[in-house]
């Protein structure tokens, strides 16, 4: 009996199928569709992230213009500027989450999949590349922290527009009505209401070094992150 249930438990070894390393055609036109999804998806997030850019740039435009209107303008506008982009900003943060999730995702059919195939070389279900597609798709996360999204937003595009909205605050102080002569001239210009002029400016300094400090911060994380010597990883 012993000999018979080996025999059996051989038998059933051999005709097990080993695991398999390629597409059919079927599973190719799938791919197909899949990466075109990805790609609308990714396409979708990317004008969301351009529409919460524009209204920055716009607002920019339009604080600045009431600000130098004329020398007795108030420089009040360029500061709730800055609040107001800083909101973009974190708006803009969130979006770009949800965006890094598909841009990753093509990216990773992009050379996975596009790439050997245009090589001659044939795509191959090698356990890395499709299984890390497969985890993301069956538990889908975020990739990045919020933290992380907002010093990459501000890397690319608000770090500029803050930078303006500095320049264009100091700058207000220091010509308008007229050149400033002293510090406390320029301190007492930037007085509002209630609140003494270094007390405002002093705020603003605090502002805008926060977010140069969270800028160079996340791009610490980020080259830590791809120093990883990592096969493969989504974003």
């Amino acid at each position: 009996m012993a000999d018979e249930r080996l025999e059996e438990g051989r038998g059933s070894g051999d005709g097990a199928e080993p695991p398999r390393t390629r597409f059919d055609s079927s599973e190719m036109t799938v791919l197909a569709h899949l990466y075109r999804g990805e790609i609308y998806r990714s396409t979708l997030w990317r004008t969301r992230l351009d529409q919460t850019t524009n209204w920055a740039v716009v607002t920019t435009g339009l604080a600045l213009s009431l600000t130098f209107a004329g020398p007795i303008a108030s420089p009040l506008p360029v500061i709730l500027l800055g609040i107001l982009v800083a909101v973009f900003l974190l708006f803009e943060a969130r979006r770009y989450r949800y965006f890094n999730v598909w841009r990753a995702r093509c990216r990773l059919l992009e050379s996975d999949v596009l790439v050997p195939m245009l090589r001659g070389e044939g795509i191959v279900m090698d356990g890395k590349w499709n299984t890390l597609l497969a985890s993301d798709y069956a538990r889908p996360h975020f990739h990045i922290s919020y933290l992380r999204a907002i010093g990459r937003r501000l890397r690319k595009n608000y770090a500029y527009i803050l930078s303006v909205q500095a320049l264009a605050y100091f700058g207000k102080l220091a010509i308008h009505p007229r050149s400033v002569a002293s510090l406390d001239e320029f301190l007492d210009r930037a007085a509002i209401g209630p609140l003494p002029g270094w007390c405002v400016v002093l705020a603003g300094v605090v502002f805008h070094c926060t977010w140069i400090l969270i800028a160079i911060g996340t791009l610490q994380v980020e080259r830590r992150a791809r120093s990883e010597k990592r096969l493969i990883s989504i974003a």
